[in-house]
């Protein structure tokens, strides 16, 4: 099994693909047992001062007033967990719930929170044995973090609440860990405000959806360039000295991935000389690297974000242990997170219109220059893959209203203690679903593409998008021909977009794209 060693310092994009995708065990080093036993040894020296000191010994937001006799904290501490586990609505991916607790373990790791090692040794623990608690939908504003999602993990800590095991079986908390041979923590001083006060729900999904978007990227590049060659457009406008003038990275990049994809293609070959009439192609086509371009950027925004988020503590109050001191913050607000999660779901919903527009003028018989209305096999008998646009369509007009920001509303809570708060989580969960709209349009569009590039037999594609159409073919996509069941054939197409089948053969033939 593979292991990630959580430390002081952050945890990588890869460490929480691996955590949360892959199933990775998870263990604390020294170092950072180190510097839990350091920040808890100051929590300890507070809890035993008779000056009340806010997480430590009072009570906690708006309640932050009343001192809590010693006797009664470690009370507060589970009353705490409990009430915040307050989430209600559909279960949370299996993944999304492992990505925020090695998170939420990495922030523990930094010495900042004051929590006992034996209380971040358990949660390790759970990921290290498949234990997931059930987290609900609906239950977290963003500020003062993912409260409730975190609660329902914390809730696991003290062996209570649903978890699904490493079977994915649903049982309870205290039966799951007796399995795994872990046993149960009573939370001291500070440990559940610390164990429930973080971003780590919305960091988690953002660097998830990044790791899609990096690939889909690529996708994205493979069928404009196959949609490019099917509709028999230029790839002069990809030329390296026309993307230098505009000088964006993302544009750059995709505009050679764009030539790079189309190189000997007998298709583009074909029409390329003194005879070819096409003056200019269509923006969904030309533009194609500047659309994609920008989507770029934008996700390389978002991971200067993240990365800056993983390095971050995100707790409140947190340990200044050298100074021997506990001290009150706002970096547990959703916002810089929730902005980049908003950007991402405009980019994601513009970079799937496009794609639209590129199927869409392959069924047109006045724009597909030569080939059969919707690439039917028997117009007007058969509709070929009329329906599979309104199916593309359908999907981009649910990501333009998920494209709406979260982050620009606030409900404020905790009697106006929390007066504004982020919706971060929120803005990740609609863009997870954006993510995954965006990966079927282009499994359609990869579709389409095929098809037209079947129907311009004797003419040949180049041999990375040959590949791309032998991948289809090979797995179950049929080619042109009388109508027939679509639905299977496009999951199939969605499934190795998103297993990364496509990427993958186009790299087998050209090497990996930028």
């Amino acid at each position: 099994m593979e292991k990630v060693t959580v430390g002081t310092g952050a945890v990588s994009f890869d460490d929480v693909v691996a955590v949360a995708r892959g199933g990775a065990a998870v263990v604390l080093s020294d170092e950072a047992l180190a510097a839990i036993d350091k920040a808890r040894a100051v929590i300890e020296d507070l809890a035993a001062s008779p000056t009340p000191h806010y997480g430590v010994s009072t009570g906690f937001g708006a309640l932050a007033t009343r001192h809590i006799a010693p006797e009664l904290r470690a009370q507060l501490q589970r009353s705490l967990v409990r009430s915040h586990a307050a989430g209600s609505g559909p279960e949370v991916e299996r993944e999304v719930v492992r990505g925020l607790m090695l998170l939420r373990l990495s922030t523990l790791a930094t010495g900042r929170t004051g929590v006992r090692r034996e209380t971040a040794e358990l949660l390790a623990g759970l990921l290290t044995h498949g234990i997931t608690p059930v987290v609900h939908e609906y239950g977290s504003l963003g500020c003062s973090g993912d409260l409730a999602p975190l609660a329902h993990c914390a809730l696991a800590l003290m062996g209570e609440g649903p978890v699904r095991d490493a079977a994915g079986e649903l049982t309870d908390a205290a039966t799951a860990l007796a399995a795994a041979g872990l046993t149960p923590v009573e939370l001291q001083e500070k440990e559940g405000l610390a164990l429930i006060n973080g971003t780590d729900g919305m960091l988690g999904m953002l660097v998830l959806a990044i790791d899609d978007l990096t690939d889909l990227l690529k996708v994205a590049d493979i069928s404009a360039a196959m949609s490019v060659e099917g509709q028999l457009g230029t790839d002069r406008v990809f030329a390296p000295e026309l993307q230098a003038i505009r000088p964006h990275p993302g544009q750059a990049a995709s505009a050679a991935n764009l030539t790079a994809i189309l190189r000997d293609s007998g298709v583009v070959a074909s029409h390329r000389g003194p005879d070819c009439n096409r003056v200019q192609d269509a923006y969904s086509l030309r533009c194609s690297p500047q659309v994609h371009g920008g989507v770029r950027d934008t996700v390389a925004h978002a991971v200067s974000v993240a990365s800056r988020e993983l390095a971050s503590a995100v707790d409140n109050p947190v340990v200044l242990a050298d100074e021997n001191r506990v001290e009150s913050n706002g970096n547990f607000h959703g916002a810089p997170v929730a902005y980049v999660l908003d950007f991402l779901a405009i980019v994601t919903a513009d970079l799937a219109s496009i794609a639209e527009r590129r199927t869409d003028r392959f069924l047109d018989k006045a724009r597909n220059h030569g080939l059969p209305p919707f690439l039917a096999d028997d117009p007007g008998v058969d509709s070929g893959l009329m329906i599979a646009q309104y199916t593309q369509a359908a999907i981009v007009s649910e990501l333009k209203r998920l494209a709406n920001p979260a982050s620009v509303d606030s409900i404020p809570s905790s009697a106006m203690q929390e007066d504004h708060v982020s919706m971060g989580w929120s803005s990740a969960r609609k863009l997870r679903k954006a993510v995954d709209g965006l990966t079927r349009v282009l499994a359609i569009e990869l579709m389409t593409a095929a098809r037209a590039l079947d129907l311009r037999a004797p003419l040949t594609p180049s041999p990375a998008t040959g590949a791309v159409v032998e991948l289809l073919r090979n797995a179950g996509v049929g080619g042109p021909g009388i109508d027939r069941f679509l639905a299977p054939e496009i999951e199939i197409a969605h499934q190795l977009v998103a297993d990364r089948s496509v990427t993958g053969a186009v790299a087998n033939v050209i090497g990996e794209l930028a």
